[in-house]
């Protein structure tokens, strides 16, 4: 890798420390501009005349520079500027001696930073559309182009790596927009933000990655199908070792093209996880917009709005005492110990004062014997047993389709569950039984008290 730092002069990098580096960075990016559309040569005039036709558009100031005396004071914006270029290495003179005359040229140092200018300044065109069609032409090629040779595919492996790239500092840089929206104090202020902001310079622009007919998603099944059919293409593999060997005289084996497609494929993954990832901070956006609106619309009028307000009051007093004059003010005009002034339910919920002892003495109420709905809730036996097992208990001790309960039918408390869930399964129509209770009668059999109950068969009845 050629080192080009020995060739950059020391001046070149008081640009940076320059209070006119923004002046001169739009200088370097119109040149740059007329550099590209004049076979990349241009004259000392050409220059000259393009930025008066820029800079005459705005008002410039020009600070004088440690380096400029009082004669450069005196010449015109443009040519103060692109001598001061000159001067610092920036641009460089070229003599044409048979032309007689000076020709402009950009350094290659400078033009890796001049390249950096205008990324930064959003003139180049989307690098995820760029390299993404990069991907798919060089893949295309390499499947059918019967010259290909494994550098199509590092190529490929290049670009698929910087797409990685630009989509993480897309990722990486999305925060700063969650700032910049707690920073507009009014709602018309953040809905121009979100609008001119966000939704056309960001969304439109530079993450439309997010969009599903976007160009990613419309190259990406191809891509994933073509990289499939060449790792499986053993013969095909064969074939391009053969061709580079023949073409380049450079042994390749068909391994390492099959690490080298890996690798794509790979990349390829990453690429949707961090466009899964940017579609979620998105989607954060854009729910932290909406909230921010309705905060702006109702903060007048909502509880927690006005609290935040008078908060922010409070937390702008930076002197403790001036503080403390200012809560005591707000203390006089609103009922700072009231719970639910910051919210609807109240913090603090009021004790219930126990009765006194007189009181309590009330008449106790006389207990009611459970009802069958309350038996089964109170044990909760309905899933210990089947409605078979319940039928099958009743059914097995009949005798001529009539059962007639008695001290010796409960033995014991599973006979005593099953009695109670029959007696309750009898009210359903698909019951093969029903039940008669005899009245005012009990049964005791020393363990259990439960009444005479009579189960017929509804077919017996029939």
């Amino acid at each position: 890798m050629e080192n080009h730092f020995p060739e950059i002069p020391d001046l070149f990098w008081g640009l940076f420390r320059s209070g006119n580096r923004m002046i001169y960075i739009e200088a370097l990016l119109r040149i740059n501009e007329e550099y590209q559309y004049s076979n990349y040569y241009l004259s000392k005039e050409i220059c000259v005349q393009t930025l008066t036709d820029y800079f005459a558009k705005q008002k410039v100031m020009l600070e004088q520079e440690e380096t400029e005396d009082d004669f450069d004071l005196l010449e015109p914006l443009s040519t103060r500027i692109l001598n001061w270029l000159l001067r610092t290495g920036w641009l460089k003179r070229v003599e044409d001696y048979s032309a007689m005359t000076v020709n402009i040229v950009i350094p290659d140092y400078a033009a890796v930073f001049i390249e950096a200018f205008a990324r930064l300044a959003g003139e180049d065109e989307d690098e995820t559309q760029v390299h993404i069609q990069n991907i798919y032409g060089i893949l295309f090629a390499f499947k059918n182009d019967p010259r290909s040779n494994i550098s199509l595919l590092k190529t490929a492996l290049i670009n698929t790596r910087r797409l990685n790239k630009t989509l993480q500092d897309m990722l990486h840089n999305m925060d700063k927009f969650f700032g910049s929206l707690l920073e507009q104090k009014s709602y018309g202020d953040l809905l121009q933000e979100h609008l001119e902001g966000y939704v056309e310079e960001i969304v439109q622009k530079k993450y439309h990655i997010l969009k599903t007919s976007d160009n990613f998603y419309l190259y990406k099944t191809d891509i994933k199908r073509w990289l499939l059919e060449m790792r499986q293409d053993s013969l095909w593999l064969e074939e391009v070792c053969r061709r580079n060997r023949q073409l380049r005289g450079v042994e390749v084996q068909a391994e390492a093209l099959v690490d080298q497609l890996e690798l794509i494929e790979r990349g390829f993954d990453d690429i949707e996880h961090r466009i899964i990832n940017m579609d979620r901070e998105h989607t954060r956006y854009i729910r932290a917009t909406v909230t921010r609106m309705n905060y702006l619309l109702n903060k007048e009028d909502n509880m927690k709005g006005l609290v935040i307000q008078l908060l922010n009051h409070l937390a702008d007093t930076e002197e403790p005492k001036e503080q403390e004059r200012e809560l005591e003010r707000i203390g006089k005009r609103m009922n700072l110990s009231y719970m639910t002034v910051i919210s609807n339910k109240s913090l603090y919920k009021k004790r219930r004062f126990k009765q006194n002892f007189v009181e309590s003495l009330d008449t106790e109420e006389e207990t009611t014997e459970l009802s069958g709905d309350e038996v089964l809730q109170l044990n909760k036996i309905h899933s210990r047993y089947s409605r078979k097992q319940v039928e099958s208990f009743i059914l097995e001790q009949m005798k001529d389709g009539r059962l007639e309960v008695g001290r010796d039918t409960i033995s014991s408390e599973e006979d005593f569950e099953r009695l109670v869930l029959a007696y309750d399964s009898a009210a359903r129509k698909d019951c093969p039984f029903q039940v008669r209770e005899q009245e005012a009668e009990m049964v005791d059999n020393g363990r259990y008290r439960y009444p005479r109950l009579v189960f017929e068969a509804k077919n017996r009845i029939k």
